[in-house]
């Protein structure tokens, strides 16, 4: 008993250090799981870091820096335009612009909002912004406002902190040193709609323009070129630091055009005024030299956007500023068309060139009196005198024996109400009719159509481009196409050859029967066109005048005497038309004039071809690889 009570006491004077704590082993064991449950986070957090330092350093490198760096597409410079000589006709010019990075800022419409109260946006801006947000990625930037002046500058840059992704930038705009001269050939762009957008992507970058006429719409897609890229340093809002890097893109092809930029200009002077358009074509390769359609309209207005007054203006006026009449409008080619109706009546077998026909100055068929434009009639006359004198009659004849098949066929042969497939949009094919397109019409085709067919009236419509080419395909025989394409990055397009163009495979004597015909007309007493005689030495032309109704006259007004078609309101009046070639005895030149309701081809139309064919034949452009000097084409003009 003593000895127990002696162990319990010794137990309570030892030192607290050798007691047994019964939780100090749970202690031990707590605290080594922790450690382990610690040695694994940073194991874990080692591997982590190590793979992410080590293994994808590269890819958190790169998205770093794309944190600090701004990429973007840049649009391309437009190719140029040119004329034969190498003269700029449509071009690019630098100019300022406001873009916004819709990336690069939080608040969007905020930002738009705070920039039209420094520069004014207008509805339209508003709508075309909205529709750009809409339709493209936050990373493709949207043009807020074009053509910035310096104050407008000065103003975004001075309060650049309140508005972030804004930036200023350096765009182009498309010019037309030229003007009015070339705007129906040249065109003009505008800023891409969504349908544009929606088949190519290079559309959404700022400052992309879309052709929408002339050779701008034809050759579209090879002026556009290839887009560039830019980087910039940015800061944390996404203040642009500075420039890193810049990749210009490719501009777009540069084409060099057939026209020669001189003739043009001295064939504009000549029509002044009047409403009017005139083709000057090479024989020999169809180029087209020159190419006029008055009245005409400034083409730069597009790219900054057209106001709805001069829209109005423009659409309004009688005299189609915005029409290339050159290509798209179409009349009744008048006594123009005889050499035509007079190749399918030799080819046809059923008259020779000295066949004759006895012209009284009218043929009556049935109930119906057709005029001869001479009422005191040309009496017996043959081919050659025929086209001397412009005999309405005698072309009566030949068509009502030929029929209108032929005509159709020969007309169609040499260039006359067929497609030409030139290098322009909006191009009009006119008509030759037939009995077959008339009965696809439900209507009954009848001697009488046939008969003042044969003199270019009726249902028949033809371009002056036409013209031209039936004029340089019977000068030469050859079926030449008109084009205005010279040359691609100053490749030579195989066109320019005349040996490019095969034969009409029309019988030559037959040819040069017309072109004797025509040749009297200018050079020969009693010829329908003395006002179109050259006076260069040496040098002939031949010609064929053509005067064409534009509303039908009454036998009883004809037959009156009293009736002058001068005297009638200008919209009534007949076009006056005149085609020629020259020189005579080795056609280079082809030329073709219509003045609309300038009513005689012989007073009006004649002595404006004539003019033209002296400046063509002068500066000779099919010969020169350089610009003719100025004082080459000094016409006299006094004795217009």
């Amino acid at each position: 008993m003593w000895l127990k009570r002696r162990k319990r006491e010794n137990r309570r004077l030892m030192p607290i250090r050798d007691q047994k704590d019964p939780a100090r082993g749970v202690f031990t064991r707590r605290a080594l799981l922790c450690m382990a449950v610690q040695a694994g986070a940073m194991g874990e957090l080692a591997r982590r870091l190590y793979h992410i330092q080590i293994n994808d350093g590269d890819h958190y490198a790169r998205m770093a820096a794309n944190n600090r760096v701004s990429k973007r597409l840049l649009a391309p410079p437009r190719g140029r335009i040119v004329d034969r000589y190498g003269i700029a006709l449509a071009n690019n010019k630098e100019n300022w612009r406001a873009l916004l990075m819709p990336e690069e800022t939080t608040d969007v419409a905020g930002t738009i909002e705070r920039f039209s109260t420094l520069i004014p946006l207008d509805e339209r801006d508003r709508n075309r912004i909205a529709r750009e947000m809409r339709h493209q990625r936050r990373f493709v930037p949207v043009m807020l406002r074009d053509f910035l002046s310096w104050d407008e500058m000065a103003r975004i840059e001075l309060n650049a902190p309140s508005l972030p992704g804004v930036l200023i930038d350096v765009g182009t705009r498309r010019v037309y040193p030229e003007g009015e001269l070339l705007a129906h050939i040249i065109g003009y762009v505008a800023p891409p709609n969504e349908n544009d957008v929606a088949h190519s992507t290079l559309l959404a970058l700022p400052g992309m323009r879309v052709g929408r006429a002339g050779i701008e719409q034809n050759q579209d897609e090879k002026l556009r070129g290839t887009a560039g890229s830019v980087e910039m340093e940015v800061n944390a809002v996404g203040r642009v630091i500075s420039e890193l890097n810049r990749e210009e893109g490719v501009p777009g092809e540069e084409i060099s055009l057939t026209i020669d930029r001189g003739l043009q200009q001295r064939v504009l002077n000549h029509i002044g005024d009047q409403t009017a358009s005139a083709v000057v074509l090479d024989c020999h390769n169809g180029e087209v030299l020159a190419m006029v359609s008055t009245p005409s309209f400034d083409p730069s207005l597009f790219d900054s956007g057209v106001s709805h007054a001069q829209w109005i203006e423009w659409t309004n006026n009688q005299h189609t500023p915005l029409i290339n009449k050159a290509v798209a409008g179409v009349y009744p080619p008048g006594s123009t068309f005889k050499p035509a109706v007079a190749m399918a009546a030799l080819e046809s077998g059923l008259i020779s060139p000295t066949d004759r026909v006895f012209c009284p100055g009218h043929l009556d068929v049935g109930g119906t009196r057709f005029h001869c434009w001479s009422r005191w009639g040309h009496g017996s006359v043959d081919l050659h005198l025929a086209l001397k004198y412009s005999c309405d009659v005698y072309f009566y004849e030949i068509a009502r024996r030929i029929g209108m098949d032929r005509i159709a066929e020969t007309a169609h042969r040499m260039g006359l109400g067929v497609p030409l497939d030139i290098e322009l949009p909006h191009t009009r094919t006119g008509l030759i009719p037939t009995p077959a397109w008339r009965q696809a019409h439900h209507h009954h085709w009848n001697g009488g159509d046939t008969i003042v067919s044969g003199i270019g009236q009726g249902f028949i419509q033809v371009t002056p481009l036409q013209l031209a080419t039936y004029t340089a395909r019977m000068a030469t025989g050859r079926a030449v196409q008109p084009h205005l394409m010279r040359a691609i990055n100053g490749e030579i397009s195989p066109m320019a050859s005349a040996e490019h163009w095969p034969s009409l495979n029309m019988p030559e004597k037959y040819l040069e029967a017309l072109r004797a015909g025509m040749f009297a007309v200018v050079n020969e007493p009693h010829g329908t066109a003395p006002k179109a005689q050259l006076d260069l030495p040496g040098i002939t032309m031949a010609g064929k005048t053509g005067s064409a109704q534009v509303r039908h006259v009454s036998r009883a007004l004809r037959e009156s005497g009293h009736f002058n078609s001068a005297n009638l309101p200008w919209e009534y009046r007949p076009h006056a038309l005149f085609i020629c070639f020259a020189p005579y005895d080795a056609p280079r030149y082809a030329v073709s004039v219509v003045i609309e309701h300038g009513n005689a081809g012989a007073d009006a139309a004649a002595p404006l071809a004539r003019n033209i064919m002296r400046d063509t034949l002068l500066r000779d452009p099919s010969n020169h690889t350089t610009p003719p000097p100025e004082s080459v084409a000094a016409v006299d003009d006094s004795f217009e």
